[in-house]
């Protein structure tokens, strides 16, 4: 079970840039009724581990938590071998398992586990009733990966302690602890790095990653898009840590800085700016002259290459207004590749932001932009005073739209698109391009024909 230690500490990220206007004891993400309601700290977790197609995922704990949270991303993976995240697994525990406890069912789905599967590692989540009944999954892992020779991970993330945001800080300490610094990579180059954060949604890694092929930058491990065990294990030789929009994963980066002397820098990939800029740092912090020579003509090419393409579109952008209603980072790296297409941001979603986040996106749409804290109830009065155009959020807001007659794009982990990186943007282009003239939101715009006069 995760202590109040451990969740005070991750509460307190002394790297967190906000962290000095901060009271001693205030946290970052200070716990408040209904918290969780947006995802609890088990599903932030998984979300941050899951992408690691090499190993099984293992929900400890009853049925419906594995249901609740199974494949709910758009996760892509270029594994060659069987992709375990197409399977869910559970120890569905019973009414048994809680008087008596559930550590032999979890030692036997081990068992089961690695030889029906073999896997090369297996992630063990605890949930709110083992972890509330006191199951030692600990010791099982342990001794699970003594019988069998893998890594097996106890991930102490139980859904009542906290937010998904926690969850995805407890699941890079079950890394950390676990499996980063336990085996050593075959090769390794001045040019190393480890990304962070970046889940590989929609393949959005796939976006970027050429580019550092071009320039000469290698990616020893990533935690965890299109991520393998083998690599995240090696991660303590890498020369650099790029976290990729999550901020979650800070405190994982500044151990890591503490422990093996790897630097950090965050970043984001959405729109021309970000990218350009993100490239630029990475090749600065990596401190070789000729990588940043390389760097520069790879951006000036994928810019004007970009620019030829986004000509098109700029006259039909011209003068709209968006509404942004997501979570997270995608508060500000969104509305970033918006501004970069010429529409201006009226107004974005902070509800499930960090405090880096909040300031990030003030600092994109400008004081007179609106930062909505509770977007379900302020969207529809917010299109309605600003006069915008477009509303881009989750599924869930696509009948606010239809109701305010304004077209509307779902850019939540549903979409199966990629924004990322200089192609991402064109790709965003063409669905703003499709939403814009759309038959459907132009005749739901359209006064009624009893309206007519």
């Amino acid at each position: 079970m995760v202590s109040r230690a451990k969740i005070k500490e991750l509460m307190n990220e002394s790297a967190c840039s906000h962290s000095k206007n901060k009271k001693p004891g205030e946290g970052c993400d200070k716990p408040k009724p209904g918290l969780a309601a947006g995802g609890c700290a088990f599903d932030g977790a998984q979300i941050s581990l899951f992408p690691y197609a090499d190993a099984v995922h293992l929900v400890h704990g009853p049925q419906t938590c594995l249901g609740a949270s199974w494949e709910t991303r758009e996760t892509k993976t270029s594994y060659a071998g069987r992709d375990h995240t197409q399977m869910g697994f559970t120890t569905g525990i019973t009414t048994n398992d809680v008087i008596f406890g559930g550590d032999k069912r979890l030692g036997d789905s081990i068992d089961y586990i690695v030889q029906h599967y073999s896997p090369e590692a297996i992630f063990v989540y605890s949930t709110c009733v083992t972890a509330l009944v006191g199951d030692d999954i600990d010791m099982t892992c342990k001794k699970g990966s003594e019988r069998h020779g893998i890594p097996i991970v106890p991930v102490h993330a139980p859904g009542f302690v906290g937010s998904k945001n926690l969850g995805s800080r407890l699941a890079g300490e079950a890394v950390l602890e676990h499996l980063i610094g336990t085996k050593e990579p075959e090769t390794t180059t001045p040019y190393d790095i480890n990304l962070i954060g970046d889940y590989n949604v929609t393949g959005d890694m796939w976006q970027y990653l050429p580019l550092f092929e071009k320039i000469g930058i290698r990616v020893l491990s990533s935690l965890s898009g299109d991520g393998r065990v083998g690599d995240i294990r090696c991660a303590h030789r890498a020369r650099l840590n790029v976290i990729v929009c999550a901020k979650s994963l800070i405190t994982l980066t500044r151990k890591m800085e503490e422990r093996y002397g790897i630097p950090w820098i965050s970043i984001s990939f959405y729109g021309k700016r970000d990218t350009t800029f993100a490239i630029r740092e990475i090749v600065r912090a990596l401190g070789a002259p000729e990588l940043i020579a390389r760097a520069e003509e790879v951006i000036a090419q994928a810019e004007a290459e970009l620019e030829t393409k986004l000509r098109p579109y700029r006259e039909l952008f011209a003068g709209k207004k968006a509404v942004l209603n997501t979570g997270g980072n995608k508060a500000w790296s969104i509305a970033s590749g918006l501004q970069d297409l010429g529409i201006e941001v009226v107004a974005t979603s902070i509800a499930k932001s960090t405090q880096d986040d909040i300031d990030k996106a003030r600092e994109y749409l400008g004081p007179d932009g609106i930062l909505m804290t509770k977007p379900a109830a302020e969207q529809a009065r917010v299109i309605d005073s600003t006069g915008a155009h477009i509303l881009l959020a989750g599924g869930r807001s696509l009948y606010t739209a239809i109701k305010k007659k304004i077209s509307f794009i779902d850019v939540n982990q549903e979409k199966k698109t990629s924004y990322g990186g200089y192609e991402g943007l064109l790709n965003l282009a063409e669905e703003l391009k499709y939403a814009f003239r759309n038959p459907v939101f132009a005749n739901v715009g359209r006064p009624a024909p009893w309206e007519a006069d």
